[in-house]
């Protein structure tokens, strides 16, 4: 039987580099928020330290925004692979990292709104006691909500679902399924304890949680773009694939 480029058996190996590089693009533009933004929106006076540091927060939006996209694209590229061997999964995987998109995108947005509030606030002469406490505090509580949890949840729901097509196909080595497996439960639980106010948002503890799947997505990028993707034996098919190929070969 001759194999393609398309085939389920055949490595894919041009949409699992893009798939690749945009782990890549997504994890990097999320870690380097971090130094970009440093302390800043956590500060007491951050209302009035945030217009100090217009550049830094535009780069950090752009970041943002750029994560959200290469989020989205990674459920949107995998999705012709996946379908091949399990249609439900493939659709839930596609659905939950476009909504994980699309929460970065407007916590993007939060960051352009606590800018231009505190441009606002300071040039109001920075009063005490105004509205501009009040949205901030609910810009700054949203985008938080939506960074520590809604959108680190739809990040690992999505995740699960083409982890499982990974492990059960072996689609990628096992180990490194298991690992990605084991990261994302860790990653859920720091949501969790975030949520419930256990811990504090992006601090030492979920950030140590967070650190086992930011390194395999990037061992599981490098994986990707060098060897592609490939069951092990014909076996592991669903039937009416593997029918198919067998008709389409002869």
């Amino acid at each position: 039987m001759v194999t393609t480029n398309e085939s389920p058996r055949g490595t894919n190996r041009k949409t699992a580099a893009v798939v690749g590089v945009l782990f890549i693009i997504g994890t990097v533009s999320g870690v380097l928020m971090f130094p970009v933004l440093g302390n800043t929106l956590n500060a007491p006076d951050h209302l009035t330290a945030i217009s100090t540091i217009e550049g830094r927060m535009i780069i950090a939006t752009l970041l943002k925004f750029t994560m959200g996209v290469a989020c989205a694209g990674i459920g949107l590229a995998l999705y012709p692979i996946l379908r091949k061997y399990n249609e439900g999964l493939a659709i839930g995987s596609v659905g939950f990292r476009i909504i994980e998109g699309v929460v970065d995108i407007i916590g993007a947005l939060g960051l352009v709104a606590l800018l231009a509030l505190s441009q606002e606030f300071v040039k109001a002469g920075a009063p005490e006691s105004s509205y501009f406490q009040t949205a901030d505090v609910l810009i700054n509580t949203g985008t938080g909500w939506l960074t520590n949890w809604a959108m680190l949840l739809t990040w690992c729901i999505g995740a699960l679902m083409y982890y499982s097509i990974f492990y059960q196909y072996r689609l990628v080595p096992r180990w490194l399924t298991v690992w990605g497996l084991v990261g994302i439960t860790l990653t859920i639980i720091g949501a969790l304890l975030v949520m419930f106010h256990l811990i504090t948002g992006f601090g030492t503890v979920q950030m140590g949680l967070n650190l086992p799947i930011l390194l395999q997505e990037m061992v599981l990028a490098v994986w990707l773009i060098a060897k592609g993707v490939k069951p092990s034996a014909g076996a592991f098919l669903p039937k009416k694939i593997a029918t198919n190929e067998l008709l389409s070969a002869a």
